[in-house]
């Protein structure tokens, strides 16, 4: 077992492990330590504690101390040149004629690296721009193109439900959505109405999809399950013969509008049976 502490560096980034040594963290500690990007400030949201030496990505670096006021003073005035950064290198990319937008800009803490988020159709050739930025700002440059998901984290913004998307807010790395996701819980297929800020579909359709597998009894006879009770397909109830009008997975019912009467009444799931089974 290792002793290690979980540092963030950036509003909802990826969390990673340091060894705290002998100093005595907690979790809202700011802390300086190194990185493969160089000397960065972080903020400790995992306090100390014991983990397997398998789940730690070696060699684990050591946090170098705990960050000071005037560290915290540092942190601000890179904000500052960062963002005169910016200004800067959006006037150098429409000079070359660049096909590329700038996201974000940011230094390293020890001001040892400057780097340049950007989103692009395709591949960019901006050797001349990485010339001219150096030549400017006297540092190393470093250009990296980013996907539309991680614009949307960077930027943030609104989404549908009137929120800060999560993605911007808490969620520190993206797990994969899939369209099944959105069928399992009877959502409208509509790209418009499940898509995010991002264009991509939305992170939340994950968060309660395991939810909706469990109420619908979803676990080696899911996919049965699914066939069974498809929109329009004929079925048998207490009261006849219907066919089904709507699932509510979460609840474990369905809508069955009946043969007989043309009315839709609510049955539980284990007391509708597919006609022919």
């Amino acid at each position: 077992m290792v002793k290690v502490i979980g540092v963030r560096f950036k509003r909802a980034g990826k969390i990673y492990y340091f060894n705290p040594g002998t100093l005595e963290l907690s979790v809202g500690d700011k802390v300086i330590v190194e990185t493969a990007r160089g000397i960065e400030f972080g903020e400790v949201v995992i306090g100390p504690k014991e983990v397997r030496e398998e789940d730690v990505i070696a060699p684990l670096k050591d946090v170098i101390r705990k960050a000071t006021p005037e560290d915290e003073k540092v942190v601000e005035e890179n904000k500052i040149k960062a963002k005169e950064a910016a200004k800067i290198a959006e006037k150098k990319i429409e000079e070359h004629g660049l096909e590329m937008k700038l996201v974000d800009v940011e230094y390293t803490f020890d001001r040892s690296k400057l780097i340049f988020y950007f989103t692009a159709d395709g591949r960019v050739d901006f050797r001349e721009l990485v010339k001219d930025l150096a030549a400017i700002f006297r540092t190393r440059i470093e250009l990296r193109q980013i996907g539309v998901r991680d614009e949307a984290k960077m930027i943030g913004g609104l989404g549908p439900c009137g929120r800060i998307v999560c993605c911007h807010t808490f969620l520190g790395e993206f797990d994969p959505v899939s369209i099944k996701m959105a069928k399992q819980q009877n959502l409208s297929l509509n790209p418009g109405k499940i898509s995010g800020l991002c264009g991509r579909l939305m992170c939340c359709l994950r968060f309660e999809y395991e939810n909706y597998c469990d109420a619908a009894k979803c676990g080696e006879s899911c996919k049965e399950a699914e066939e069974a009770f498809k929109i329009d397909s004929q079925v048998i109830t207490s009261l006849g013969e219907g066919s089904i009008v709507s699932v509510n997975k979460e609840r474990g019912t369905v809508i069955v509008k009946l043969s007989d009467t043309g009315e839709n009444r609510e049955f539980p799931l284990e007391e509708v049976e597919p006609k022919g089974s």
